[in-house]
Formats: C-alpha cells, structure tokens, sequence
C-alpha cells in the first residue's frame, strides 16, 4: 500500500524559508506525478504543486515564485522548497498524488509567525 511521509516543517518568520521532504513507498515512484497540498486553520485542502514523471511543474498562483517542487527518484522523495514565506502559509502541508489520491499521511505544520 502506498504510503506518504513528510517532514521538515516547523516555525519560521515572515520572510523565512523552510524545506519540506516527502518519503514514498508502495509505489513505483519514477513512473507517478506527485504534488504538495496544504490545509490551513478552518479551510479546505488545497493543491499547491505538482510535478509530473518528466518534472515539469506546475503552482498555485499564490505560491508561484516562491515555492519550488522537486523530486529525487533514487530517494523515492520529493520536496518543497518555500521561500518569502508569509502568515497565509500557515497550514498543515501534504504530499500526494495530484489526481487520484492515495491515503493521506500525517502531514507537517508550517506555522509563520514574527
């Protein structure tokens, strides 16, 4: 069964940068688009990147140029580099398929605060 790990959230400033990883299992990695979502406080969960088996990516308009996706194939991982993080990224950050969704993992907080 496939199964998705994150990490690498944590506290960061207005401005700040963090890194996300996803560890993925059960699958086979090379071959699967795979994609970012994040849920805020009392909001829905959203898609915020993705990345096909070719690596062309794709973004939400409100993280477009400054979050960067990206995938390690021999690591079965992918990745999110957030830069100019602001209050609005706050949220729980995912890793997924972007379209037919495996089971979700538990997910990493990212809370921006000063």
């Amino acid at each position: 069964q496939v199964q998705f790990v994150e990490s690498g959230g944590g506290l960061a400033q207005p401005g700040g940068s963090l890194r996300l990883s996803c560890e993925v299992s059960g699958t086979i990695f090379a071959t699967d688009a795979m994609a970012w979502f994040r849920q805020a406080p009392g909001k829905q969960r959203e898609l915020i990147a993705t990345i096909t088996a070719n690596r062309a990516t794709n973004y939400r308009d409100s993280v477009k140029g400054r979050f960067t996706i990206s995938r390690d194939n021999t690591k079965n991982a992918v990745y999110l580099q957030m830069n100019s993080l602001n209050l609005e990224d706050t949220a729980v950050y995912y890793c997924n398929f972007p379209t037919i969704l495996g089971p979700w993992g538990q997910g990493t907080q990212v809370t921006v605060s000063s």
